[in-house]
């Protein structure tokens, strides 16, 4: 089960993503995250790494996106990609809508805590339908190409 300090830092995440999707404010993600924090998403093969990268990656998605709105949330346990064998931590599931380029997107944020200090380790995003996981994509690469995070392809 989650803890306070994980409940908490998963509210604090949830607000600043809606802060920061509806004014472009990225301050209120200051001193959630891990230094070595691991972003896997949709978009990429390969994780995004560090805190400076997943700033950036979630600086690209919140420009990105359209209407978004948080739906649902779960709270559980669940052993995170980087460390399968490890013992299960907190971790908040939180259910969102959006849409990007004209198309609805349903998702989630998987947030994984660490069992110390609370802070978010790891993050998941998962979305569908396949379609639009093929337009945000294109729409993150430009965004991560445009903010220098990525070379041009």
């Amino acid at each position: 089960m989650s803890d306070p300090a994980s409940s908490a830092t998963a509210a604090r995440f949830r607000a600043a993503v809606e802060t920061a999707t509806t004014t472009g404010d990225l301050s209120g993600f200051s001193g959630l995250f891990l230094p070595d924090v691991r972003l896997y998403s949709p978009v990429s093969f390969k994780p995004f790494d560090g805190e400076e990268m997943v700033l950036g990656l979630l600086g690209v998605l919140v420009r990105t996106f359209e209407d978004f709105r948080y739906i649902g949330t779960f709270t559980g346990e669940a052993a995170t990609s980087r460390d399968q064998d490890a013992p299960a931590s907190p971790a908040d599931v939180l259910l969102f809508r959006a849409t990007v380029d004209g198309k609805e997107i349903h998702g989630m944020d998987l947030l994984h805590f660490d069992d110390e200090t609370g802070l978010i380790k790891e993050i998941t995003v998962m979305v569908r339908p396949q379609s639009a996981v093929q337009t945000l994509g294109q729409a993150v690469l430009r965004g991560l190409v445009e903010a220098g995070l990525v070379p041009a392809v």
